[in-house]
């Protein structure tokens, strides 16, 4: 199977202080740097609180950051329920306000853009600005045609058999997504970075909470529609893939939000943190310090 590049984690934040919290009924990891402001980093699916490190000294340069591993995700707890990602952005609010926060930047990728739209739409006065990467928001427009659903059998792949059947393949399983979803397999994910995530998921309970982000996306929908009927205030930056889900996020960005700014990578699949760093972090320092 393609192996990817080397990691590409600098060695200046590969000591980015790691910490955990009891909030809202689940224990979460969380990464933590810098001083001032605070921006919230949320990962996707396939991922850990890990692929922020190339971001994380970026950032910390002028604010604080947080980047926490979501339910079920990394080293946080693996709870039975509570996966929808309304439930999802309500711990990660109660991690913020824990930490002694009131008002935050927000920024997500893949599952994580998702919860940090339910953390926006639910707590709309308490953030000041949001970015989402690369994926979909479920309920809004026209979203079982995004591109994303044509491993339409994946967002079904939960409950008994498929845990059997990944058990001890998750490196297996989870190469169909590094390398399919990215523009040049080659140029996905790297090879260190994929036995981090790989490890993390593996863990017990992990496979089972990750299916049950998929599980939730019919809720998740109900919810997004609702959210969508009172559009957002603050900005909103939308990054997207050329060659993953192009211009579809960043019409569905402007279907629920009011000052959207929206840009395609180039030549760039899903992964956009490990496909064209060049691009997407300028961007994001640029948009989250303006």
């Amino acid at each position: 199977m393609p192996l990817g590049r080397k990691s590409r984690v600098p060695k200046s934040t590969e000591r980015t202080p790691s910490r955990f919290a009891n909030v809202n009924g689940v224990r979460l990891h969380y990464l933590i740097a810098g001083k001032g402001d605070p921006v919230v980093l949320l990962h996707g699916y396939a991922e850990t609180s890990h692929m922020w490190h190339p971001l994380i000294p970026k950032l910390a340069a002028t604010g604080t950051v947080i980047a926490p591993d979501l339910r079920g995700a990394g080293q946080s707890s693996t709870p039975q329920g509570g996966y929808t990602k309304a439930e999802m952005a309500q711990d990660i609010h109660a991690l913020v306000a824990k930490l002694g926060y009131q008002r935050i930047r927000i920024v997500g990728h893949d599952i994580g853009l998702m919860v940090a739209y339910a953390y926006a739409a639910q707590y709309p006065d308490e953030v000041d600005r949001i970015a989402l990467m690369d994926a979909f928001l479920p309920g809004v427009g026209d979203w079982r045609n995004v591109w994303l659903m044509r491993d339409l059998w994946h967002f079904h792949f939960y409950g008994k058999t498929p845990l059997a059947l990944v058990h001890g393949r998750e490196r297996i399983y989870f190469e169909h997504f590094w390398n399919d979803f990215a523009a040049d397999p080659k140029h996905s994910v790297p090879e260190g970075d994929r036995r981090i995530y790989a490890k993390a998921y593996a863990r017990p309970g992990g496979m089972r909470a990750g299916f049950e982000y998929f599980r939730a996306f019919e809720k998740d929908a109900e919810d997004f529609a609702r959210f969508a009927q009172k559009p957002l205030q603050m900005p909103m930056l939308v990054l997207t893939g050329e060659k993953a889900s192009g211009d579809f996020l960043i019409q569905q960005g402007r279907l629920v939000a009011k000052n959207v700014e929206g840009v395609v990578i180039r030549k760039s699949g899903h992964w956009l943190m490990e496909e064209a760093p060049d691009q997407a972090i300028p961007k994001l320092v640029q948009f989250l310090n303006a």
